[in-house]
């Protein structure tokens, strides 16, 4: 098929890249639905994860002898062998060209028929690492991969647990931005179905750096905090936070953060929780919610956000240096079994005060009327006496 492509047993790839499929196929392979219509990718939050699925049955339920069907990509090296790669990494300047190499295995019991080709990457909503659909057509890292042939797709048949290798470059044009540019490299299967074929596609991805002015950055460009707790435990409750991440710079960036709740005088009002945000592509933004548990209702609350990005790569020349970005916002927890408490204690109290302002006063008027009564029989004697006189 290709002059530069070898063909082996898939048992070269080692046992580690089984039992690495093993995983991976529980996260990175699509639906039926999702494959037959066209929808894109999405591979793990965490990109670092070779990324291969293992046999899946297609068959009925209970047929044993029933085909399995299983796809797996890896990096590999010079000597056409995994070389311990989650991922293609590229440091290219423009106009240059970078060669590498994939090894896509077939993992299942039937023999198959497999299409190779890049595409361009994205986050989804909810901060995904998604693909393109497949009848999208790619314009960055996705556009610049060619094979030996010279195409940007190959397609070919491989024995159950057989391997090929697939050599490729990927041609940096001389007018493209600095920064990061992300794809992956696909091998895609078409499973036919009775009633739809599915696109079985899975993806080893590809950061694709440009050299030149390159800007790192994410920013917090909405953050809401709300109290949830129930009424009358003012001592237990959470801060639910929602907040979108935006990556307005070139470089792909992944972050830690720090969330915690402080109330009057910035005294915290619970520990400091961490947390963290997956990788988000230049001009891509996403949207996450957390919760900070153990608040109690301090009427006045103060969540605040520490992000700290970094680059997600274990090459070291890859990393760069960012300021953390801090978000806070205001919102309340009426203690109301607190309040209930002090309105009775203050009825209470106003109570007390009006029976004894009451008492006080009766008293008053019965010390009153003695004062009255001894006065009227004091002139009533003083008169009895001036009459007998």
């Amino acid at each position: 098929m290709l002059s530069s492509t070898s063909r082996r047993r898939f048992p070269a790839l080692g046992a580690a890249s089984i039992a690495t499929a093993a995983i991976a196929a529980l996260l990175c392979v699509p639906t039926a639905a999702s494959a037959a219509s066209g929808a894109p990718v999405t591979v793990p939050a965490s990109i670092a994860a070779p990324a291969s699925t293992t046999p899946s049955l297609l068959a009925a339920e209970g047929d044993a002898d029933a085909a399995t069907v299983g796809v797996a990509t890896r990096p590999a090296g010079e000597d056409g062998r995994p070389d311990g790669r989650s991922r293609f990494t590229v440091s290219a300047d423009p106009g240059q060209t970078v060669t590498d190499r994939v090894l896509v295995g077939n993992t299942g019991t039937a023999r198959q028929d497999f299409t190779v080709y890049a595409t361009d990457a994205f986050n989804a909503d909810t901060g995904d690492f998604s693909l393109l659909p497949t009848d999208a057509t790619p314009t960055s890292v996705g556009s610049w991969v060619r094979f030996d042939d010279g195409s940007d797709r190959v397609t070919f048949s491989l024995d159950p647990q057989e391997v090929r290798l697939l050599t490729f470059t990927v041609a940096v044009p001389a007018d493209a931005t600095p920064g990061d540019h992300v794809g992956g490299v696909v091998a895609s299967v078409i499973e036919s179905g009775a009633q739809v074929n599915v696109d079985r596609r899975v993806a080893t991805a590809i950061f694709a750096r440009v050299s030149g002015d390159l800007q790192p950055q994410l920013s917090l460009t909405s953050y809401e905090a709300s109290y949830e707790g129930a009424w009358w435990n003012p001592f237990a409750g959470s801060v639910r936070l929602r907040y979108t991440v935006t990556n307005p710079g070139n470089i792909a960036l992944a972050a830690n953060l720090t969330s915690g709740v402080g109330t009057w005088f910035g005294i915290p009002a619970t520990g400091a929780q961490g947390g963290g945000v997956p990788v988000l592509l230049p001009g891509n933004s996403a949207t996450y919610e957390d919760t900070v548990d153990g608040v109690g209702q301090w009427l006045y609350l103060n969540p605040h956000t520490v992000l700290n990005p970094f680059v997600e790569s274990p090459d070291p020349s890859m990393q760069l240096t960012m300021v953390p970005i801090t978000r806070d916002a205001v919102t309340f927890a009426v203690p109301w079994t607190l309040l209930i408490v002090a309105a009775l204690a203050a009825g209470a109290v106003l109570l007390l005060r009006w029976r004894r302002r009451r008492d006080e006063e009766r008293a008053q008027e019965w010390m009153d009327f003695v004062a009255r009564t001894a006065a009227d029989d004091a002139a009533a004697l003083v008169g009895a006496r001036a009459d007998g006189s």
